[in-house]
């Protein structure tokens, strides 16, 4: 799976998406040239959050969830819509 494509959808700071009709505040933090980030989105309103850390390795791309299971981190990345 390219996480890149994804990670790269959110951009740096901070901003807003709607995921499953939910509406979010998101936090991106990029580290390394660019080569590590730290993405955390927070439902307004709601208990719901999504936590993860994204690493380009030499080894290949290593997309680490906090506490969470990676299947809800790639969908929160594949479907969040921002709001502008």
């Amino acid at each position: 799976m390219n996480y890149r494509s994804l990670i790269a959808r959110i951009p740096d700071g901070n901003s807003s998406g709607v995921y499953r009709a939910k509406k979010y505040a998101i936090s991106k933090s990029t580290y390394n040239g660019g080569r590590s980030c730290k993405i955390y989105a927070e439902e307004l309103g709601g208990r719901e959050f999504i936590s993860m850390n994204f690493y380009q390795m030499k080894s290949g791309d290593l997309l680490k969830p906090c506490e969470m299971p990676q299947q809800k981190v790639v969908d929160f990345l594949r479907e969040v819509d921002f709001i502008a």
